[in-house]
């Protein structure tokens, strides 16, 4: 019996640990894996573009945000499509400075909760304004940022920071959906909407395999206003929360703003995802799509 009950423990600890990856920093080591997986070059040949990444939390800490950091970077040098400034500082969101950028990357840059408003969050944790005049002058950086992308921006977000502004259904229908809920981490097979799409050539029709954890998403999400890009079956997941809406959710996803373009993947939770070159691929034609050098079809499916 004794057996029986440490062999049950033992499986179940297993499970549990089977279903996330252990973090790590992005020592040398790694920075030069990602340098040799990266690729050599863009697809599209265009100017150097100047990217801000943004890369607060005032919420939930993702692991991966200096790893996207270095990313990035490597991914800007070695193609030399794009050259990165990292910041933390709400300053970043000012008209002024926006002007001297392509496009701004929200990189796992989540907020608190229940408010969910990283420019509350950032106001309110960094200066002595009142609440009221906090308040509206968030709402100044919110409409600021959407005119910055509406005017010609271009906004790539990755994975959390979906959030940035998730209670806002002005901001929701601009990046395309805020974030609902996921289950726990585990093994998923991420598939192409359609393979013949430039954005996801670098998978070549096979999708991609790793572990993470499965978004889902509501507000504007609804709307499918946008091009999907990749998808996870919902019927293979395990742990749902309730019953999902469609078989499907998508993952990743372009649209228009405006003049400006967005391009959203919830891939990934875990740095361990970056190891795969054709992800990184995915990355870099992303960051073309939304500087406006990578043209594709971007027009929404709708409802």
């Amino acid at each position: 019996m004794k057996t029986k009950i440490s062999l049950i423990l033992l499986l179940t600890a297993f499970n549990l640990s089977a279903q996330s990856l252990d973090s790590f920093d992005p020592n040398d080591e790694w920075v030069t894996k990602i340098e040799k997986l990266a690729p050599n070059s863009a697809r599209i040949e265009a100017p150097t573009r100047k990217i801000l990444v943004f890369s607060q939390h005032t919420g939930f800490y993702h692991w991966t945000a200096p790893h996207n950091i270095e990313m990035l970077k490597i991914l800007g040098r070695k193609s030399g499509a794009f050259e990165v400034t990292n910041s933390y500082d709400i300053d970043s969101f000012k008209k002024e400075n926006l002007k001297n950028y392509d496009a701004v990357v929200f990189n796992n840059c989540n907020p608190a909760g229940p408010k969910r408003d990283l420019f509350w969050d950032l106001l309110q944790k960094n200066s002595n304004l009142s609440d009221e005049k906090i308040v509206v002058l968030a709402n100044e950086y919110q409409k600021g940022f959407m005119e910055y992308i509406s005017e010609g921006g271009g906004l790539m977000i990755l994975h959390g920071a979906i959030t940035v502004q998730n209670n806002s259904e002005e901001f929701s229908k601009m990046t395309g959906g805020s974030f609902d809920y996921h289950p726990k981490q585990q093994e998923m097979h991420v598939m192409e909407v359609n393979d013949k799409h430039p954005l996801v050539q670098a998978f070549s029709g096979n999708g991609f395999t790793h572990v993470d954890e499965p978004y889902f998403f509501n507000n504007a999400y609804s709307d499918y206003n946008f091009r999907p890009l990749l998808y996870i079956d919902v019927t293979k997941l395990e742990g749902l929360k309730k019953e999902p809406e469609a078989s499907i959710s998508y993952v990743s996803w372009i649209k228009r703003h405006g003049k400006g373009r967005v391009f959203y993947s919830s891939p990934s939770h875990n740095a361990q995802t970056l190891d795969n070159p054709e992800f990184l691929q995915f990355l870099l034609d992303g960051m073309q799509y939304v500087t406006g050098d990578l043209e594709c079809d971007d027009s929404p499916i709708g409802k």
